[in-house]
């Protein structure tokens, strides 16, 4: 690893008028910051000449009345004179020095998507002083050769020590009416349907792109989320996010559909506030990263470099994960979480399940498991999932119940030592879940003993979930209150070595860095809403330009029976997708963490195509992006970490698509066997989805490959290394 660290700037005092100008390494991206009339802070930032973010005020607002301040200080005799209580962090400055720098290092991520990062900017630190309070903040810029990020900082001072954000003020604004990528801004989810359609249509596609959740709160009628997804009419491909997300509230991005100028949005607290600050402290950073390429969009790592290095000191016992599980027959309502019928709601240390009538639709029972574990054995899967398998799943939702789980009591049908015994003779691990319903002090109360109950029984990963509204009452998803438990519960996790797949957690901001044992989310969309009557088929065309800019998902594919009424006669709900877009997610929808959704039984029928998902692996040394176009298609290739072998994905949206692609990703020393999954000539993600093909070649690194996806369809590829005694009979591609 190679780190290097050189001023070439010192500090100055500046003039409002003068503007500071930053330059990404390879002078494509420039960044300019400037002081407005008024003492405003200002950036602006292009992209080889072409207008990224026009001019865009910056700042914070803050809470100014007495009270506030008296509570948050725990004592009025803190407070300062009344005539210096003001709201304004976003005029009234002057530059009192600036910093530019520049940075260059490689470092190795426990997993991902690549074995080396490199991690180069140039840095521009821009101090500020506020003349009528005195009060001090620090503007951060590092520029990319893929993005900017910049963050406020806080230093140490005596003016500004403790305060409370009433909103952050940066802007965002756009150089045109761009089509955009977008899901409405919500406090509480982000398990929309994404819309495509041009900036200045947010307002009137809102109404309709607002579909029931469990638990949701929309804000405004041109309200989004982050990670946003645009492209300009002269061939831009623009992405707004957010990295580093630690105690602070979640930003959204509100519109002036009008000017077309975004303005960051942040999650309040159940009183309204958007944040509880202590300097020094700083903001999260917030993030543009742009290209005139769509596959640069998805292979910058912008994201993870603007998170702290990894803090854990022992990462061996982190690994990616295969698994199944018992869970997809609970979301298709075949089988349940709850154990009996019998009772209209559940007192945990109170109601003896030994004395009432099971259901016989649970799900987790001890037999049922065994037979998850023998399929993973038999199969190569590192872990199984079992939900349901712990008490209170009767009335455990939308009860706005506190002590709703107690995550160590197992159902009379499931026994945790049988399974955890059965499971280590077959050299299987098992995944705990633990679903909160939203109770999160409960959870936090439990935190320890549940975790512990894990490394007791041999669990060494866990899923959680969050469903529903939040307890404490008013709390949100993606406030600072929640953005701080869910890190908390990562950081106690790592304490007991245990990696963290959390549910209708915040949606990430490359915090898998800093704490690698978080190697999972959900946060969006996921297949479960192929059961709830479907997503749309180009959904994971989208995600990985949007959601997954943070950090991997849980998406959980693997489905090969679309017809859900073949399962559960009154589920008549689609799977919008072909079989082969099934495989291909494997390779598209990176993740340290892959499910194979369906049932063994289903997985049976379609051997030849299952063994794909067998084969493919979770972690990488190389990737590649070979095609993209966001709601279109993208194409992937993967190199499986340790060895010679790759994998290729490719998905497309409602239109199908021709994928054209070469080899040369390949070794030239070495000849490979390609078995490429397609989609038939007649399939289609709706009329014909289990429609596929299987076919065998010779390639090298001269190969090429032109290939059909139908809508909704994809394909995949596994190539593997071979001496010419495995090439016998096969044709060259």
């Amino acid at each position: 690893m190679k780190k290097c660290i050189m001023l070439i700037g010192m500090c100055l005092v500046i003039q409002w008028a003068v503007s500071q100008e930053l330059k990404s390494p390879d002078g494509n991206l420039v960044m300019k910051f400037s002081l407005k009339k008024g003492g405003v802070p200002a950036y602006q930032l292009t992209y080889k000449g072409k207008d990224v973010i026009k001019t865009s005020k910056m700042g914070l607002e803050l809470k100014s009345d007495d009270k506030a301040l008296a509570e948050f200080n725990q004592d009025p005799v803190l407070l300062p004179p009344k005539d210096d209580i003001r709201s304004s962090l976003y005029d009234g400055f002057e530059v009192t020095g600036t910093i530019a720098s520049t940075f260059d290092e490689t470092w190795k991520p426990v997993w991902g998507e690549v074995k080396d990062i490199r991690n180069h900017y140039n840095e521009l630190l821009v101090k500020l002083n506020q003349q009528n309070t005195g009060r001090q903040m620090n503007i951060r810029f590092r520029l990319y050769d893929d993005g900017l990020g910049f963050r406020y900082e806080f230093p140490q001072q005596k003016n500004l020590i403790y305060f409370v954000i009433q909103e952050e003020k940066t802007q965002f604004a756009m150089a045109g009416d761009h089509t955009a990528y977008w899901i409405p801004g919500d406090y509480d989810t982000q398990e929309y349907d994404y819309t495509t359609s041009r900036l200045s249509e947010i307002r009137k596609l809102m109404p309709e792109a607002i579909t029931p959740n469990s638990s949701q709160t929309p804000f405004s009628p041109t309200g989004v989320q982050t990670a946003l997804m645009m492209k300009t009419d002269d061939g831009l491909y623009i992405n707004l996010h957010e990295a580093a997300l630690v105690d602070y509230s979640c930003m959204h991005l509100d519109l002036d559909d009008e000017n077309m100028i975004f303005e960051s949005h942040l999650t309040p607290d159940a009183k309204g506030d958007k944040g509880y600050m202590q300097a020094p402290a700083n903001t999260p950073w917030r993030t543009v990263i742009v290209s005139d390429d769509a596959r640069k969009i998805l292979a910058s790592h912008l994201t993870l470099n603007l998170n702290e290095p990894c803090k854990l000191e022992d990462t061996s016992w982190i690994k990616p994960i295969k698994y199944i599980g018992v869970w997809w027959e609970m979301i298709i309502n075949k089988k349940s979480w709850a154990y009996t019928d019998d009772l209209p709601s559940v007192q945990l240390g109170i109601t003896d399940y030994t004395k009432v009538k099971p259901n016989g639709k649970h799900g987790a029972t001890t037999e049922h498991v065994k037979e998850y574990i023998d399929f993973a054995a038999k199969n190569g899967f590192d872990a199984v999932l079992v939900e349901g398998w712990n008490v209170g799943w009767e009335d455990w939702f939308g009860k706005s119940k506190d002590y709703v789980f107690d995550f160590v009591t197992p159902y009379p049908d499931f026994d945790v030592a049988e399974v955890r015994d059965y499971a280590k003779s077959k050299g299987v691990r098992m995944i705990m879940h633990h679903e909160t319903s939203g109770s999160v002090r409960n959870y936090e109360r439990h935190m320890d003993k549940a975790y512990q109950f894990m490394v007791d029984n041999g669990y060494n990963s866990v899923k959680s979930g969050y469903v529903g509204d939040i307890i404490p009452r008013g709390e949100h998803h993606y406030g600072q209150w929640m953005v701080d438990h869910y890190l908390y519960a990562v950081k106690k996790a790592a304490d007991y070595k245990i990696m963290v797949n959390a549910h209708e957690a915040v949606r990430p901001t490359g915090l898998s860095r800093t704490y690698p044992n978080l190697i999972g989310n959900e946060s969006a969309r996921g297949t479960e809403y192929q059961s709830f009557g479907g997503s749309k088929p180009n959904h994971v065309t989208v995600l990985p330009f949007t959601r997954l800019i943070g950090g991997p998902m849980d998406y959980t594919p693997g489905i090969f029976q679309m017809d859900l009424s073949v399962y559960e006669p009154t589920n008549t709900s689609h799977v919008n997708s072909t079989l082969a877009n099934q495989l291909a997610l494997y390779v598209t929808m990176y993740s340290p963490l892959q499910m194979a959704a369906d049932f063994p039984e289903t997985y049976n029928k379609f051997a030849d195509a299952f063994q794909f998902i067998k084969d493919v692996a979770v972690d990488w040394d190389d990737s590649k992006y070979l095609e993209a176009e966001p709601g279109e298609y993208i194409t992937v290739a993967r190199k499986a970490k340790g060895t010679d072998n790759w994998f290729v994905g490719n998905v497309s949206g409602e239109k199908g698509y021709t994928s054209r692609i070469s080899f040369d990703f390949l070794d030239p020393d070495k000849t490979y066997v390609a078995t490429v999954y397609s989609d038939a000539k007649d399939a289609h993600y709706k009329t014909n989805p289990q429609a596929y093909e299987i076919k065998k070649y010779i390639v090298n690194h001269k190969s090429k490959l032109t290939q059909r996806s139908a809508p909704g369809g994809g394909y995949a590829v596994s190539i593997m290394a071979v001496d010419k005694s495995g090439t016998k009979g096969l044709k060259k591609l």
